[in-house]
């Protein structure tokens, strides 16, 4: 395999929406998401009102990339050979000693294994991968931090109770029915929850379509949600850059669930057909689906035995594990942590300027000048996304995290947005992930500042 990536050798390109093709105003989002799951615990099962109440300071909790222990109540931070580099029960940290009297002498996570080969969920442990979910990790530690101070048992039912406030937040007919917290907010205000593509993207996005780029939009995010965020960052002609439009896919078994792949189901008024389809004979907006099926029809667009494709996504389990592992897929990672550690953010100058109440003032929000962390920064308590230190009876050593080892090896390469690459010419040459080079290659435009600070080391 040729050591650098090139848009150009490829045939067709591929985006997820959320935290990939759109960002969001992460601050105002996770608050946003953490009130929609609690509000539901308080008014619909009983618990304590004081979740609803947060200070700046909590959100240094919010991390990606943590495991929540169901078992134990604990959430952990893994290296990337499932050591436990760091603990918390509820929101308290776990001194090395508890973590050792838990987790053993080589402070071995039992699940990694398991959790590893599949990046799947389970009903001993979750992953929090990605932004629509991850203020779920706060407040499952809150939640047993409550239980704590009352001596209550922490019981599988708590994680039930979490996972229907999720459930009732994102149901695929939420959007429509205008219930839960969260949809309702994002259609009354998108502007203070959704970043618009600049005009570089639009450009960048319409020349991979003239220059004969089959374009692709594959998301988990139902039809009515995925036109609202695409008219809002793309404009209302925002079909046009996409040969086909896939919602609702719900990855990562789009990709995963051969031979027992579900069938495309085409849309009116947003509403799926009953009737599966055999196969996907022509471009167009679609629902559920399987990749095989999409593959089938991408040989007949691209006239290629085995067209080469690259997918943009920010989840590892929904996007860089199932595209790369199945469908054999180049992958680019979207990791927002990189601007957390040093890498500049890119310039972005939307087309579309605020609408009235949705100006600057407005998006600053409840908590930005009081010290609200955004949940891409580096954490006070978790430290690094990507590098570690473990202690040891004295010793310290630097590992790489468990996060980080995936995207390296489930990712051709990382950036930290779109708008990142947006200005440069499709031949550009990008350097890959490779296991026999230096692990700082293939981010790009560099590497974050604690890999920079390995390698030195």
């Amino acid at each position: 395999m040729s050591e650098y990536f090139s848009l150009s050798e490829c045939d067709v390109i591929g985006f997820d929406l959320d935290h990939t093709l759109c960002r969001y105003n992460l601050k105002e989002t996770s608050r946003l998401i953490y009130e929609s799951f609690a509000r539901y615990l308080v008014e619909h099962k009983g618990y304590d009102k004081d979740l609803l109440h947060l200070t700046p300071a909590t959100w240094d909790f919010c991390f990606k990339g943590l495991v929540v222990d169901l078992e134990e109540g604990n959430l952990v931070k893994l290296a990337e050979d499932g050591t436990v580099l760091r603990a918390t029960h509820g929101t308290k940290n776990l001194s090395t000693d508890d973590i050792i009297k838990r987790y053993g002498p080589k402070r071995e996570w039992k699940h990694f294994n398991s959790l590893n080969t599949s990046y799947t969920r389970s009903a001993k442990y979750y992953f929090y991968d990605n932004y629509f979910d991850l203020p779920g990790a706060l407040l499952c530690a809150r939640v047993v931090d409550m239980l704590n101070k009352r001596g209550a048992e922490i019981t599988s039912d708590v994680w039930k109770d979490i996972v229907a406030a999720i459930d009732h937040n994102y149901n695929t007919s939420a959007f429509r029915d205008d219930t839960g917290t969260y949809f309702p907010s994002v259609k009354h205000c998108p502007g203070l929850y959704l970043q618009p593509c600049s005009d570089a993207v639009k450009r960048w996005l319409r020349s991979m379509k003239n220059s004969g780029k089959v374009l692709l939009l594959i998301t988990s995010s139902h039809s009515d949600y995925c036109r609202l965020v695409c008219e809002h960052i793309l404009g209302s002609d925002f079909e046009e850059l996409f040969d086909i439009i896939i919602t609702n896919a719900l990855k990562p078994g789009f990709f995963s669930l051969v031979p027992q792949q579900r069938p495309f189901r085409t849309l009116v008024d947003d509403v799926e057909d009953s009737e599966g389809l055999p196969s996907l004979e022509k471009p167009g907006w679609y629902s559920q689906g399987n990749w095989p099926h999409l593959h089938e029809l991408l040989k007949t667009m691209t006239n290629k035995a085995e067209p080469k494709v690259v997918y943009f996504g920010d989840s590892m389990r929904s996007d860089m594990f199932p595209a790369c592992s199945f469908g054999k897929w180049e992958t680019v990672m979207i990791v927002e942590e990189m601007e957390g550690e040093g890498v500049p953010r890119a310039n972005s100058t939307p087309s579309n300027s605020p609408t009235p109440g949705e100006g600057p003032a407005e998006k600053k929000g409840k908590f930005e000048d009081q010290g609200m962390k955004s949940p891409s920064a580096v954490s006070n308590q978790w430290g690094s996304y990507f590098v570690d230190v473990q202690k040891n009876e004295g010793e310290e050593t630097q590992r790489l995290t468990w996060c980080c080892h995936s995207i390296h090896t489930y990712s051709t390469m990382a950036i930290p947005s779109i708008e990142a690459i947006a200005d440069l010419p499709l031949d550009f040459k990008f350097q890959r992930f490779s296991s026999d080079k230096p692990i700082t290659t293939g981010y790009y435009p560099r590497p974050p500042d604690s890999l920079l600070k390995w390698e030195e080391n």
